[in-house]
């Protein structure tokens, strides 16, 4: 069972317009993480899925695998159950790294293939990484999970959960920034509409969730410093 790795990408982020092409060290954004990528070993092949020529254009000239997908493409996942349904046939397992996660940990990555290729029972995975600051906890661009005795999500929030009412010192998880699916999991994703938790929190894992679906949670102990706002260039700048 062969493994891709597709980085969605869109250009019009409502936090920071342009970010893919944002340049990091005089390299664009998208250009850091799929080097990134391109360090795992468990991996067959690594490509960029978006909706905008500029970035197309751009990643074609770097010498990356890159595909167009339609504007009506929702969500990243949507973006790459469509190159998987158009152009990737004969991938059974597909990673989905967001294009603005620079410094994702390439280890992490294999580990989610390896971890869906064994497991026939798993649907989805994704990974968590403990956190103790209190300005990352309450951070909206820092995306917070729960999950159950068994590893699978509960639920993702944008918000600080759970909400420790009589401090209970309860542990609070990070969510990563990249989803492994298998393709038959990933191509009836895509054509479930999106659900209301999933707008509320612009979060897409929730559409799963809301229907029903178990998604699997790896604990990490790599952080990685994400872009969301142009303010964290220089964040990811001091770590490069």
């Amino acid at each position: 069972m062969k493994t891709a790795v597709i980085i969605p990408s869109r250009y019009n982020s409502s936090r920071f317009p342009g970010k893919p092409l944002a340049l990091i060290k005089e390299k664009p954004l998208i250009q850091h993480t799929a080097e990134r990528i391109k360090k795992c070993k468990e991996i067959d092949f690594i490509a960029i899925a978006t909706d905008d020529e500029r970035i197309y254009d751009t990643v074609k000239k770097l010498g990356f695998n890159v595909f167009m997908t339609p504007k009506t493409c929702k969500s990243g996942t949507d973006r790459i159950a469509f190159t998987a349904s158009k152009f990737l046939k004969d991938y059974g397992v597909f990673i989905n790294v967001q294009g603005d996660e620079p410094l994702i940990d390439p280890k992490l990555i294999d580990k989610l293939s390896v971890l869906l290729k064994e497991n026939k029972s798993l649907e989805y995975v994704t990974a968590a990484f403990p956190i103790t600051s209190q300005e990352v906890i309450k951070n909206p661009n820092a995306v917070k999970v729960v999950f159950d005795k068994d590893g699978y999500a509960l639920y993702f929030s944008r918000l600080a959960i759970p909400y420790d009412r009589d401090n209970a010192k309860v542990k609070y998880y990070k969510h990563m920034g990249l989803y492994g699916y298998k393709r038959k999991s990933l191509l009836e994703f895509s054509k479930i509409k999106m659900s209301v938790l999933e707008k509320a929190e612009s979060l897409e894992q929730l559409r799963a969730l809301e229907n029903g679906k178990k998604i699997k949670i790896v604990i990490t102990k790599r952080d990685s410093v994400g872009v969301d706002i142009p303010e964290d260039i220089s964040k990811v700048e001091k770590y490069l």
